[in-house]
């Protein structure tokens, strides 16, 4: 792991030196690099969320070479442990500072008011300020795909999906999974386990054991390590990849992989504060046809119906034509929640508690 502190050199040329060179001007800030930190929520590891937002960390100084200078923190539970951490590495001189969770929402806002010069990203939240911003993907256009994949290679008509925190961001993906698998196959049922975490493999293989015990055959998940598609693997069910490809982890039992892709979003960004124009109190979610979110080709394994039936919905959600939360809707109480003729807004999106049909259970309090 990068030092969190990188070290400056200071180099001393005797006067004479100097007088015979002449003057020498000072660098000006134009000629300094942006210096770019991120905060992980996870290890780095080599697959999952945090995984993916380094890939595009290392992208990002890939494209811009000596213009950006960037250092990383990782496993950094969303505690007030992340608050003292933010802490720092505003007071040790990066430029802008993206925390990568949505739980260091509360904290990045508390430290951006400390450190207004300082500019903050933060990930998946809805808070902003004059020097914040935040961004997201719209991962539930993935989470439909998927489910039309289990929806068709499910024998039990039972999915089962892993959740971390019943927060928006995972409900609208549990929901959109259920959404495309009902939309091929109207008799799936979705069986749900929280696991209150993002990244515990041991906690994750049990909950997969036991939605397999409970009639699962294709199993999905809004958790960050791979475990999940290795108990799969082993069970001789399917599961899903989720933030990136885990298809080494199970090759036949991965039917495809829901992943992220932050490069453009980040070097963007930090393009817009080498040339000045970077501004905060912007909100920024981008999708399948912005390339953020992209879903790996079926397994070779899947039936030529179900792949043709992936493809041609995921070129209608590219299109517009596709809106996986567009009405009608029903919870699944029974309660109409998106009237015909409409869909959920983004704001609601960021605020949706319910399930929708075809769910079993109810989200924790």
């Amino acid at each position: 792991m990068p030092h969190l502190f990188p070290t400056r050199l200071t180099r001393w040329m005797p006067a004479a030196l100097l007088s015979l060179l002449g003057a020498v001007q000072p660098a000006s800030a134009a000629d300094k690099p942006v210096r770019v930190a991120f905060l992980y929520v996870d290890p780095v590891g080599d697959s999952g969320w945090s995984f993916q937002h380094d890939v595009a960390r290392r992208e990002l100084e890939k494209a811009l070479g000596p213009r950006v200078k960037t250092t990383f923190v990782e496993n950094i539970p969303a505690t007030a442990d992340a608050e003292r951490v933010i802490r720092q590495l505003a007071a040790s001189g990066n430029d802008l500072i993206f925390t990568t969770s949505f739980g260091y929402m509360e904290p990045t806002l508390r430290v951006a008011k400390l450190f207004p010069k300082v500019k903050f990203g933060h990930a998946t939240g809805f808070k902003t300020a004059d020097n914040m911003v935040n961004y997201e993907s719209r991962f539930y256009e993935g989470a439909y795909l998927l489910g039309v994949l289990a929806g068709k290679v499910t024998k039990t008509n039972t999915l089962g999906f892993v959740g971390s925190f019943p927060i928006p961001e995972v409900i609208r993906n549990i929901n959109a999974f259920t959404l495309g698998a009902r939309s091929v196959n109207p008799k799936i049922k979705t069986k749900v386990i929280w696991v209150d975490t993002w990244y515990d493999p041991g906690k994750e293989r049990q909950a997969a054991e036991a939605l397999i015990a409970q009639g699962a055959d294709a199993l999905c998940q809004n958790t960050d390590s791979p475990a999940i598609v290795q108990v799969a693997e082993t069970r001789g069910v399917q599961a899903c990849g989720w933030d990136s490809d885990m298809s080494k982890y199970g090759p036949k039992a991965q039917y495809a992989a829901n992943v992220n892709n932050w490069t453009d979003y980040y070097v963007a960004e930090v393009n817009k504060v080498i040339a000045g124009t970077w501004t905060g109190g912007r909100s920024a979610a981008w999708g399948l046809k912005e390339k953020m979110v992209n879903v790996t080709a079926p397994n070779k394994l899947i039936a030529a119906d179900a792949v043709k039936l992936f493809e041609t919905s995921r070129q209608s959600i590219i299109d517009g034509k596709l809106q996986p939360f567009a009405g009608p809707l029903k919870d699944n109480q029974g309660v109409v929640r998106v009237p015909a003729g409409t869909t959920l807004t983004h704001d609601q999106l960021r605020s949706i508690n319910w399930y929708v049909e075809g769910i079993d259970g109810n989200i924790p309090k």
